[in-house]
């Protein structure tokens, strides 16, 4: 099985990260990865999106034209990506910074008021986690036994605290 997946938003929101931890895990699942950043020079607040490549065989190329998974944080990145969405594929959407949606009856969407569920979680910063949470539950790219192992390993001794909203907020993304 193979999965090409876009996360993209703002800079800041975290969605680097999203491809990272993905690639990490299905790394750590022994499976062949890619992760192909890119972000505008403004960073925080500019664009940003990732390109990751989850699959059992290996990778010819880490550029993603047609995605099977979109994350979409924000209406430009939807804009931009969601009618490149492979049909039957997945687009994921933080309904707060997306108020158009998107017009499409061949794909899977689902749709989430993320930066509303992270702020009642306690941080805005678990943003990103509610979206691998959905990715998790809805594909099954990754386990999140996985998952929670590499967020551990990063987060134990750096901040406990965030570690436990993260997987917090996984956990309520797998629950969407």
């Amino acid at each position: 099985m193979k999965y090409e997946i876009i996360c993209a938003g703002f800079g800041g929101q975290g969605v680097l990260t999203i491809g990272k931890f993905i690639a990490q895990a299905g790394m750590a699942e022994g499976k062949n990865v890619s992760w192909l950043p890119s972000y505008g020079p403004e960073m925080r607040g500019g664009t940003a999106n990732v390109m990751t490549v989850v699959s059992d065989s290996p990778i010819a190329s880490p550029i993603v034209s047609y995605p099977d998974i979109l994350v979409a944080l924000n209406q430009p990145s939807l804009d931009k990506f969601g009618a490149s969405v492979r049909p039957g594929g997945w687009i994921i959407i933080n309904t707060d910074m997306c108020p158009h949606g998107i017009n499409r009856d061949d794909v899977k969407i689902v749709s989430a008021p993320m930066s509303k569920l992270a702020n009642e979680i306690g941080d805005m910063l678990v943003l990103n986690m509610i979206a691998i949470g959905i990715v998790i539950a809805k594909t099954g790219v990754i386990k999140y036994e996985t998952l929670e192992a590499q967020l551990t390993d990063y987060l134990k001794d750096k901040n406990p605290k965030l570690l436990e909203l993260n997987l917090k907020a996984v956990k309520k993304g797998m629950e969407l």
